[in-house]
Protein backbone atom coordinates (compact mmCIF):
# COMPACT_ATOMS: atom_id res chain seq x y z
CA UNK A 1 0.00 0.00 0.00
CA UNK A 2 2.87 2.38 0.80
CA UNK A 3 4.42 1.88 -2.66
CA UNK A 4 1.06 2.47 -4.35
CA UNK A 5 0.51 5.65 -2.33
CA UNK A 6 4.01 6.95 -3.28
CA UNK A 7 3.40 6.24 -6.98
CA UNK A 8 0.02 7.99 -6.86
CA UNK A 9 1.60 11.06 -5.16
CA UNK A 10 4.36 11.25 -7.78
CA UNK A 11 1.82 11.03 -10.62
CA UNK A 12 -0.29 13.75 -9.05
CA UNK A 13 2.77 16.01 -8.68
CA UNK A 14 3.71 15.60 -12.35
CA UNK A 15 0.14 16.35 -13.42
CA UNK A 16 0.18 19.52 -11.28
CA UNK A 17 3.47 20.73 -12.80
CA UNK A 18 2.17 20.02 -16.33
CA UNK A 19 -1.05 21.91 -15.61
CA UNK A 20 0.90 24.93 -14.26
CA UNK A 21 3.18 24.98 -17.32
CA UNK A 22 0.22 24.81 -19.75
CA UNK A 23 -1.54 27.58 -17.80
CA UNK A 24 1.51 29.84 -18.13
CA UNK A 25 1.70 29.22 -21.89
CA UNK A 26 -2.01 30.03 -22.28
CA UNK A 27 -1.67 33.16 -20.11
CA UNK A 28 1.37 34.66 -21.88
CA UNK A 29 -0.59 36.03 -24.90
CA UNK A 30 -2.90 37.82 -22.47
CA UNK A 31 0.10 39.43 -20.71
CA UNK A 32 1.55 40.70 -23.97
CA UNK A 33 -1.82 42.10 -25.03
CA UNK A 34 -2.14 44.24 -21.87
CA UNK A 35 -1.66 48.02 -22.14
CA UNK A 36 1.89 49.14 -21.38
CA UNK A 37 0.86 51.08 -18.29
CA UNK A 38 -0.47 47.96 -16.57
CA UNK A 39 1.47 46.86 -13.50
CA UNK A 40 1.81 43.38 -15.01
CA UNK A 41 4.16 44.84 -17.60
CA UNK A 42 6.65 46.31 -15.10
CA UNK A 43 8.75 43.16 -14.67
CA UNK A 44 9.27 43.03 -18.44
CA UNK A 45 10.30 46.68 -18.48
CA UNK A 46 12.70 46.03 -15.60
CA UNK A 47 14.25 43.11 -17.49
CA UNK A 48 14.78 45.32 -20.54
CA UNK A 49 16.35 48.01 -18.34
CA UNK A 50 18.70 45.49 -16.71
CA UNK A 51 19.67 44.16 -20.12
CA UNK A 52 20.57 47.68 -21.30
CA UNK A 53 22.58 48.26 -18.11
CA UNK A 54 24.49 44.98 -18.48
CA UNK A 55 25.26 45.74 -22.13
CA UNK A 56 26.62 49.13 -21.03
CA UNK A 57 28.69 47.55 -18.26
CA UNK A 58 30.16 45.07 -20.73
CA UNK A 59 31.18 48.02 -22.86
CA UNK A 60 32.94 50.05 -20.14
CA UNK A 61 34.26 47.23 -17.90
CA UNK A 62 37.07 45.79 -19.98
CA UNK A 63 38.50 42.29 -19.27
CA UNK A 64 41.22 42.71 -16.61
CA UNK A 65 44.56 40.96 -16.36
CA UNK A 66 44.39 41.40 -12.56
CA UNK A 67 41.85 42.64 -10.00
CA UNK A 68 42.75 44.36 -6.73
CA UNK A 69 40.30 44.46 -3.79
CA UNK A 70 40.33 47.87 -2.11
CA UNK A 71 39.61 48.17 1.66
CA UNK A 72 36.54 50.31 0.85
CA UNK A 73 34.98 47.53 -1.24
CA UNK A 74 35.98 48.86 -4.67
CA UNK A 75 37.31 46.46 -7.28
CA UNK A 76 40.25 47.93 -9.16
CA UNK A 77 40.75 46.20 -12.52
CA UNK A 78 44.15 46.29 -14.24
CA UNK A 79 43.28 46.79 -17.91
CA UNK A 80 45.77 46.73 -20.82
CA UNK A 81 46.25 50.43 -21.55
CA UNK A 82 45.29 50.09 -25.24
CA UNK A 83 41.98 48.42 -24.27
CA UNK A 84 40.73 51.25 -22.03
CA UNK A 85 37.40 52.97 -22.88
CA UNK A 86 39.14 55.90 -24.63
CA UNK A 87 40.05 53.63 -27.53
CA UNK A 88 36.40 52.94 -28.28
CA UNK A 89 36.38 56.45 -29.78
CA UNK A 90 36.32 56.33 -33.61
CA UNK A 91 39.36 58.63 -33.82
CA UNK A 92 41.39 56.46 -31.43
CA UNK A 93 40.44 52.93 -32.47
CA UNK A 94 43.49 50.71 -32.92
CA UNK A 95 45.85 53.22 -31.36
CA UNK A 96 47.90 53.16 -28.15
CA UNK A 97 48.49 55.86 -25.51
CA UNK A 98 50.98 58.55 -26.47
CA UNK A 99 54.33 58.89 -24.76
CA UNK A 100 54.39 61.66 -22.14
CA UNK A 101 55.56 65.09 -23.35
CA UNK A 102 59.28 65.67 -22.81
CA UNK A 103 58.77 69.12 -21.29
CA UNK A 104 56.44 70.08 -18.49
CA UNK A 105 55.58 73.67 -17.60
CA UNK A 106 58.53 75.57 -16.13
CA UNK A 107 58.30 77.08 -12.65
CA UNK A 108 60.54 78.33 -9.88
CA UNK A 109 60.71 76.43 -6.58
CA UNK A 110 59.81 79.42 -4.47
CA UNK A 111 56.85 77.83 -2.71
CA UNK A 112 57.25 74.68 -0.62
CA UNK A 113 54.78 72.26 0.97
CA UNK A 114 55.34 73.50 4.56
CA UNK A 115 53.00 71.88 7.12
CA UNK A 116 50.83 69.92 4.68
CA UNK A 117 51.35 66.36 3.45
CA UNK A 118 50.40 64.87 0.10
CA UNK A 119 47.74 62.18 0.09
CA UNK A 120 47.17 59.27 -2.27
CA UNK A 121 44.59 56.50 -2.65
CA UNK A 122 42.95 53.93 -0.41
CA UNK A 123 43.27 50.97 -2.79
CA UNK A 124 47.09 51.21 -2.80
CA UNK A 125 47.13 50.30 0.91
CA UNK A 126 46.69 46.68 -0.18
CA UNK A 127 50.36 46.85 -1.32
CA UNK A 128 49.30 45.49 -4.70
CA UNK A 129 49.77 47.33 -7.97
CA UNK A 130 48.87 47.03 -11.62
CA UNK A 131 51.55 45.61 -13.94
CA UNK A 132 53.40 47.78 -16.45
CA UNK A 133 51.39 48.22 -19.63
CA UNK A 134 48.07 48.26 -17.74
CA UNK A 135 46.05 50.98 -16.03
CA UNK A 136 43.89 50.70 -12.87
CA UNK A 137 40.18 51.29 -13.45
CA UNK A 138 37.52 51.25 -10.72
CA UNK A 139 35.00 48.61 -11.80
CA UNK A 140 31.51 49.98 -12.42
CA UNK A 141 28.71 47.86 -10.96
CA UNK A 142 25.00 47.43 -11.63
CA UNK A 143 24.31 49.22 -8.36
CA UNK A 144 26.35 52.23 -9.56
CA UNK A 145 24.23 52.56 -12.71
CA UNK A 146 20.91 51.93 -10.92
CA UNK A 147 21.59 54.88 -8.60
CA UNK A 148 21.63 57.26 -11.58
CA UNK A 149 18.44 58.99 -12.68
CA UNK A 150 18.79 57.20 -16.03
CA UNK A 151 21.31 55.19 -18.03
CA UNK A 152 21.63 58.16 -20.38
CA UNK A 153 22.67 60.45 -17.50
CA UNK A 154 24.95 57.93 -15.79
CA UNK A 155 28.49 59.26 -15.47
CA UNK A 156 27.44 62.83 -16.27
CA UNK A 157 26.88 65.83 -14.04
CA UNK A 158 23.67 65.51 -12.05
CA UNK A 159 21.86 68.60 -13.36
CA UNK A 160 22.75 70.78 -16.29
CA UNK A 161 25.16 73.40 -14.95
CA UNK A 162 26.91 75.88 -15.21
CA UNK A 163 26.71 79.61 -14.98
CA UNK A 164 29.19 81.42 -12.82
CA UNK A 165 26.75 84.28 -12.08
CA UNK A 166 23.79 82.21 -10.87
CA UNK A 167 22.86 79.00 -9.09
CA UNK A 168 21.24 77.66 -12.26
CA UNK A 169 20.19 74.05 -11.93
CA UNK A 170 20.83 74.03 -8.20
CA UNK A 171 24.62 74.23 -8.60
CA UNK A 172 26.27 76.63 -6.12
CA UNK A 173 29.89 77.77 -6.14
CA UNK A 174 32.54 79.47 -4.06
CA UNK A 175 35.36 80.04 -6.53
CA UNK A 176 38.33 82.16 -7.51
CA UNK A 177 38.86 82.77 -11.21
CA UNK A 178 40.93 84.63 -13.78
CA UNK A 179 39.74 85.48 -17.26
CA UNK A 180 40.36 87.83 -20.16
CA UNK A 181 43.60 86.19 -21.31
CA UNK A 182 44.85 83.06 -23.06
CA UNK A 183 45.59 80.22 -20.63
CA UNK A 184 47.41 76.99 -21.45
CA UNK A 185 47.06 75.27 -18.10
CA UNK A 186 46.72 75.65 -14.33
CA UNK A 187 48.08 74.19 -11.14
CA UNK A 188 47.09 74.06 -7.44
CA UNK A 189 47.43 72.01 -4.29
CA UNK A 190 43.94 71.14 -3.04
CA UNK A 191 43.17 70.43 0.62
CA UNK A 192 41.20 67.14 0.94
CA UNK A 193 38.26 66.76 3.36
CA UNK A 194 35.19 64.56 3.75
CA UNK A 195 32.22 66.95 3.52
CA UNK A 196 28.81 65.59 4.48
CA UNK A 197 26.45 65.23 1.51
CA UNK A 198 22.90 65.01 2.84
CA UNK A 199 21.03 63.85 -0.27
CA UNK A 200 21.91 60.96 -2.63
CA UNK A 201 21.39 63.22 -5.64
CA UNK A 202 23.68 65.98 -4.39
CA UNK A 203 27.47 66.20 -4.49
CA UNK A 204 30.27 68.31 -3.06
CA UNK A 205 33.48 68.86 -4.98
CA UNK A 206 36.69 70.86 -4.99
CA UNK A 207 38.45 71.23 -8.33
CA UNK A 208 40.10 73.39 -10.92
CA UNK A 209 38.41 74.16 -14.25
CA UNK A 210 39.91 75.18 -17.59
CA UNK A 211 37.11 76.79 -19.58
CA UNK A 212 36.61 78.11 -23.08
CA UNK A 213 33.60 79.15 -25.14
CA UNK A 214 30.46 80.91 -24.01
CA UNK A 215 28.21 79.73 -21.20
CA UNK A 216 25.78 78.58 -23.86
CA UNK A 217 25.76 75.23 -25.63
CA UNK A 218 29.35 75.47 -26.88
CA UNK A 219 31.05 75.57 -23.47
CA UNK A 220 34.27 73.50 -23.34
CA UNK A 221 35.81 72.42 -20.02
CA UNK A 222 38.42 70.10 -18.58
CA UNK A 223 38.20 69.59 -14.82
CA UNK A 224 39.99 67.66 -12.06
CA UNK A 225 39.97 67.51 -8.27
CA UNK A 226 38.15 65.55 -5.58
CA UNK A 227 34.46 64.98 -4.99
CA UNK A 228 31.98 63.27 -2.67
CA UNK A 229 29.11 61.90 -4.77
CA UNK A 230 26.82 59.24 -3.23
CA UNK A 231 24.97 58.86 -6.53
CA UNK A 232 28.08 58.16 -8.58
CA UNK A 233 30.05 56.05 -6.08
CA UNK A 234 27.56 54.86 -3.46
CA UNK A 235 29.42 56.24 -0.44
CA UNK A 236 30.70 59.40 1.26
CA UNK A 237 34.44 59.11 0.50
CA UNK A 238 36.28 61.95 -1.27
CA UNK A 239 37.48 60.58 -4.62
CA UNK A 240 39.92 61.82 -7.25
CA UNK A 241 37.96 62.63 -10.40
CA UNK A 242 38.13 64.16 -13.85
CA UNK A 243 35.45 65.61 -16.13
CA UNK A 244 35.18 67.11 -19.60
CA UNK A 245 32.51 68.48 -21.91
CA UNK A 246 32.29 70.29 -25.25
CA UNK A 247 28.61 71.29 -25.16
CA UNK A 248 27.94 72.63 -21.65
CA UNK A 249 27.39 69.17 -20.10
CA UNK A 250 24.49 68.27 -22.36
CA UNK A 251 25.54 65.18 -24.35
CA UNK A 252 29.36 65.09 -24.45
CA UNK A 253 31.88 64.13 -21.82
CA UNK A 254 31.68 62.28 -18.52
CA UNK A 255 33.33 61.63 -15.20
CA UNK A 256 36.58 59.68 -15.12
CA UNK A 257 36.76 56.87 -17.71
CA UNK A 258 33.01 56.27 -17.97
CA UNK A 259 33.00 57.17 -21.67
CA UNK A 260 35.59 57.34 -24.43
CA UNK A 261 37.62 60.52 -24.11
CA UNK A 262 40.34 60.81 -21.48
CA UNK A 263 43.36 58.58 -22.20
CA UNK A 264 45.05 57.24 -19.06
CA UNK A 265 48.77 56.40 -19.14
CA UNK A 266 49.55 55.86 -15.43
CA UNK A 267 49.40 52.46 -13.68
CA UNK A 268 49.55 53.79 -10.10
CA UNK A 269 46.48 56.08 -9.79
CA UNK A 270 42.87 54.98 -10.31
CA UNK A 271 40.59 57.83 -11.37
CA UNK A 272 37.42 57.61 -9.28
CA UNK A 273 39.13 55.82 -6.37
CA UNK A 274 38.92 57.03 -2.77
CA UNK A 275 41.62 59.36 -1.45
CA UNK A 276 43.34 58.53 1.82
CA UNK A 277 44.24 59.97 4.28
CA UNK A 278 41.98 63.03 4.58
CA UNK A 279 42.17 66.23 6.60
CA UNK A 280 40.55 66.57 10.02
CA UNK A 281 39.36 69.62 11.95
CA UNK A 282 42.18 71.14 14.05
CA UNK A 283 44.40 68.21 13.07
CA UNK A 284 46.70 67.11 10.22
CA UNK A 285 46.00 68.56 6.79
CA UNK A 286 46.39 66.65 3.53
CA UNK A 287 46.67 67.84 -0.07
CA UNK A 288 46.49 66.55 -3.61
CA UNK A 289 48.44 68.39 -6.28
CA UNK A 290 46.66 68.88 -9.62
CA UNK A 291 48.16 70.35 -12.78
CA UNK A 292 46.56 70.45 -16.24
CA UNK A 293 48.43 71.88 -19.21
CA UNK A 294 48.39 71.92 -22.98
CA UNK A 295 51.32 70.14 -24.59
CA UNK A 296 52.81 72.72 -27.00
CA UNK A 297 53.86 70.04 -29.49
CA UNK A 298 50.66 68.00 -29.97
CA UNK A 299 48.06 70.22 -28.33
CA UNK A 300 46.62 67.62 -25.94
CA UNK A 301 45.63 68.56 -22.39
CA UNK A 302 47.74 66.56 -19.91
CA UNK A 303 46.85 65.87 -16.27
CA UNK A 304 49.37 65.53 -13.44
CA UNK A 305 48.51 64.24 -9.95
CA UNK A 306 50.61 64.72 -6.82
CA UNK A 307 54.17 65.96 -7.13
CA UNK A 308 54.81 64.59 -10.59
CA UNK A 309 52.67 61.60 -11.60
CA UNK A 310 51.36 62.04 -15.14
CA UNK A 311 47.90 60.49 -15.26
CA UNK A 312 47.05 60.91 -18.96
CA UNK A 313 45.52 63.37 -21.41
CA UNK A 314 42.39 64.67 -23.08
CA UNK A 315 43.00 64.51 -26.87
CA UNK A 316 42.66 67.93 -28.47
CA UNK A 317 40.22 66.64 -31.12
CA UNK A 318 37.56 66.21 -28.40
CA UNK A 319 37.16 69.99 -28.22
CA UNK A 320 36.28 73.02 -30.31
CA UNK A 321 37.42 76.09 -28.32
CA UNK A 322 39.91 74.19 -26.16
CA UNK A 323 41.76 73.07 -29.26
CA UNK A 324 43.38 76.50 -28.99
CA UNK A 325 43.51 77.61 -25.35
CA UNK A 326 41.35 78.32 -22.30
CA UNK A 327 39.86 81.76 -21.71
CA UNK A 328 39.07 81.22 -18.00
CA UNK A 329 40.66 79.30 -15.14
CA UNK A 330 38.68 78.61 -12.00
CA UNK A 331 39.58 77.17 -8.58
CA UNK A 332 37.19 76.30 -5.75
CA UNK A 333 34.16 74.40 -4.59
CA UNK A 334 30.77 73.41 -5.99
CA UNK A 335 27.73 71.68 -4.51
CA UNK A 336 24.30 70.69 -5.80
CA UNK A 337 21.27 71.88 -3.84
CA UNK A 338 18.27 69.73 -4.77
CA UNK A 339 15.98 71.09 -2.04
CA UNK A 340 12.55 72.18 -3.30
CA UNK A 341 10.87 72.50 0.11
CA UNK A 342 11.99 76.09 0.71
CA UNK A 343 14.97 75.13 2.85
CA UNK A 344 18.58 75.14 1.75
CA UNK A 345 20.51 71.86 1.74
CA UNK A 346 22.86 71.02 4.63
CA UNK A 347 25.39 69.51 2.21
CA UNK A 348 28.80 70.86 3.14
CA UNK A 349 31.40 72.43 0.85
CA UNK A 350 35.11 71.95 1.55
CA UNK A 351 35.52 71.22 5.26
CA UNK A 352 32.01 72.40 6.10
CA UNK A 353 33.45 75.54 7.74
CA UNK A 354 33.58 79.13 6.50
CA UNK A 355 36.72 80.69 5.04
CA UNK A 356 37.35 82.99 8.01
CA UNK A 357 38.20 80.03 10.26
CA UNK A 358 41.51 79.59 8.43
CA UNK A 359 44.11 76.82 8.48
CA UNK A 360 43.16 73.49 10.01
CA UNK A 361 39.47 74.40 10.02
CA UNK A 362 38.55 75.78 6.60
CA UNK A 363 39.45 74.09 3.32
CA UNK A 364 41.97 75.74 1.02
CA UNK A 365 43.73 75.79 -2.35
CA UNK A 366 47.36 76.93 -2.30
CA UNK A 367 50.07 77.71 -4.83
CA UNK A 368 47.54 78.72 -7.50
CA UNK A 369 49.21 79.24 -10.87
CA UNK A 370 48.40 79.40 -14.57
CA UNK A 371 50.39 78.28 -17.61
CA UNK A 372 51.16 80.94 -20.24
CA UNK A 373 51.86 80.71 -24.00
CA UNK A 374 55.55 80.00 -23.25
CA UNK A 375 54.73 76.88 -21.15
CA UNK A 376 55.67 78.70 -17.94
CA UNK A 377 53.77 78.55 -14.64
CA UNK A 378 52.98 82.03 -13.37
CA UNK A 379 51.31 83.42 -10.21
CA UNK A 380 47.78 84.72 -10.66
CA UNK A 381 47.03 88.35 -11.45
CA UNK A 382 43.64 90.06 -11.40
CA UNK A 383 42.05 87.29 -9.34
CA UNK A 384 38.24 87.48 -8.94
CA UNK A 385 36.18 85.87 -6.18
CA UNK A 386 32.60 84.63 -6.48
CA UNK A 387 30.30 83.04 -3.89
CA UNK A 388 26.79 82.36 -5.22
CA UNK A 389 25.37 82.22 -1.67
CA UNK A 390 27.94 83.68 0.76
CA UNK A 391 25.74 82.97 3.80
CA UNK A 392 25.94 79.28 2.91
CA UNK A 393 29.46 79.00 1.40
CA UNK A 394 32.03 81.78 1.17
CA UNK A 395 35.56 82.44 -0.06
CA UNK A 396 38.55 84.67 0.70
CA UNK A 397 41.97 85.00 -0.96
CA UNK A 398 45.49 85.81 0.16
CA UNK A 399 49.15 85.59 -0.78
CA UNK A 400 52.33 84.85 1.18
CA UNK A 401 55.89 83.63 0.65
CA UNK A 402 55.09 80.01 1.53
CA UNK A 403 51.79 79.34 -0.25
CA UNK A 404 51.91 81.94 -3.01
CA UNK A 405 48.33 82.70 -4.10
CA UNK A 406 45.82 80.84 -1.96
CA UNK A 407 42.13 80.73 -1.12
CA UNK A 408 40.05 79.52 1.81
CA UNK A 409 36.48 78.58 0.88
CA UNK A 410 33.44 76.50 1.83
CA UNK A 411 30.76 76.32 4.47
CA UNK A 412 28.08 74.23 6.16
CA UNK A 413 25.16 74.94 3.86
CA UNK A 414 21.98 75.49 5.84
CA UNK A 415 22.58 77.50 9.04
CA UNK A 416 21.11 80.48 10.88
CA UNK A 417 21.96 82.84 8.00
CA UNK A 418 21.40 80.32 5.18
CA UNK A 419 17.84 79.06 5.16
Amino acid sequence: MAASSSSSSSSSSKTSILFTFVSILLFLPLVFSLPKNETTFRPLQELKKLKRIRNHLNKINKPPVKTIHSPDGDLIDCIPSHHQPAFDHPKLKGQKPLEPPLERPKEDDKYSIDETIETFQLWTQSNESCPEGTIPIRRTTEADVLRATSLKRFGRKIIKPVRRDTSSGGHEHAVAFVNGDQYYGAKASINVWTPVVTDPYEFSLSQLWLISGSFGNDLNTVEAGWQVSPELYGDGYPRFFTYWTTDAYQTTGCYNLLCSGFVQTNNRIAIGAAISPRSSYKAKQFDIGIMIWKDPKHGHWWLQFGSGLLIGYWPSFLFSHLQRHASMVQFGGEIVNTRSNGYHTSTQMGSGHFADEGFGKASYFRNLKVVDWDNSLLPLTNLHLLADHPNCYDIKAGKNNVWGNYIYYGGPGRNGRCQ
